[in-house]
């Protein structure tokens, strides 16, 4: 599979392959939003700065390279609003989001998963995943929206974000 495009836009929001030069940036918005999204994301639980951000920066550009996974930056009203990616499976594309706590609810979440939903079936992927913790209502609200088919649950192995039941959703959209 070839590469997605390293910026995407529905003139609202753009989607920016993350880059070297976004090491502060990356830590300042997701340390400021370490509470709020650490709840359920592991990486987050423990605070976020500049060591993990650049670690971070560092995994993506390899990862991207190798043809795993693809990175990128929300940007919504010129500033950084989160993070958002592809990871490559065998017969599709799985997506995930996060935002910082000062974009939530403005429907950023979805139009990030509706730019990459579309970049992966440019690609060919044949369908495309969301998986979250069963009690993280705000990211079911993506696929629902979206028009995804949850199509079951998946014990999920310590270690678990705080607010974590170890039971996650999975969502599915077939290519059409």
């Amino acid at each position: 599979m070839e590469a997605p495009a390293e910026t995407l836009t529905d003139d609202v929001i753009v989607l920016r392959r993350w880059a070297p030069e976004q090491l502060d940036t990356l830590a300042a918005v997701a340390g400021d939003s370490a509470a709020h999204i650490g709840a359920w994301l592991i990486w987050a639980s423990n605070g976020y700065g500049t060591e993990e951000a650049a670690e971070f920066l560092e995994t993506t550009a390899r990862n991207w390279a190798e043809g795993k996974t693809y990175d990128f930056a929300i940007v919504a009203g010129g500033e950084v609003a989160g993070g958002t990616g592809m990871i490559v499976q065998p017969d599709g594309i799985e997506i995930g989001y996060w935002l910082s706590r000062h974009h939530t609810g403005r429907g950023v979440a979805t139009r990030a998963a509706r730019l990459l939903i579309a970049e992966a079936f440019r690609l060919g992927a044949a369908e495309v995943l969301i998986r979250h913790d069963e009690k993280n209502v705000a990211s079911g609200a993506v696929p629902a929206r979206l028009g995804f088919t949850m199509t079951g649950a998946e014990t999920v192995e310590p270690p678990l974000a705080p607010a974590c039941t170890g039971v996650n959703r999975i969502w599915r959209l077939k290519r059409p």
